[in-house]
Order: C-alpha cells, then structure tokens, then sequence
C-alpha cells in the first residue's frame, strides 16, 4: 500500500470537507423573523436550514473520521477492518479514506 498516496487523499478530503463545512456553516444561520420574505417561503428557508443542519452534522463527524484515520496512517494495522480484520481494498480507501470497516462489514 501507498501511504504517501493514501495520505494525500485524505488531507484533499479533510480540505474538502473544511470547505463543506464553513459553506454549512453559512447556511444554517438563523432567519431573522424580521426578513421581509412571505409565509411559504420563511417555511422553506426553515426546512432547508433543517436540511443543511444535517448535512453539517455529517460532515463534522467525517472531518472527526479523517482526522483519527490520518493520526492512525503510519500504524500497523492501518487498512485494516476494525469488525472482521481483514484487509481493506485499497481501491475503497482511496474512495472514501473514512472507512474504518470492508464492504462486507460496512453493509
């Protein structure tokens, strides 16, 4: 396995998911009830804030993933599936470089 490689992909998704982030950030910001926007639309802008909150949640619990995995790169049993203990396809850890489990664990 190429580490230099695994490890490059994951500060380019650590990168990506800040960005996500500050991006979620801006958009769950409260709606001022003073906004001079009508009924339906105050409700639409509530539920996408309520979409966006999520969305946020899931990217700071990625980021949090990241982070453990890149401290955990240069450990031995880095690639490794934490359930059944076999070996991670590199190909799924250059896709998603949070995975901690196999595909076979992960389903």
């Amino acid at each position: 396995m190429d580490k230099e490689t695994v490890k490059a992909t994951i500060l380019d998704e650590i990168s990506k998911t800040e960005s996500s982030i500050s991006q979620y950030k801006e958009l769950t910001k409260p709606i001022a009830p003073n906004d001079a926007i009508g009924r339906v639309s105050r409700m639409d802008a509530i539920n996408n804030k309520t979409i966006n909150e999520a969305s946020l949640r899931q990217a700071v619990s990625k980021l949090k993933t990241l982070n453990i995995v890149l401290s955990k790169i240069e450990d031995h049993d880095f690639g490794i599936c934490l359930k059944c203990k076999q070996t991670i396809p590199i190909g799924r850890i250059l896709i998603r470089p949070e995975s901690l489990l196999c595909v076979n664990c992960a389903r």
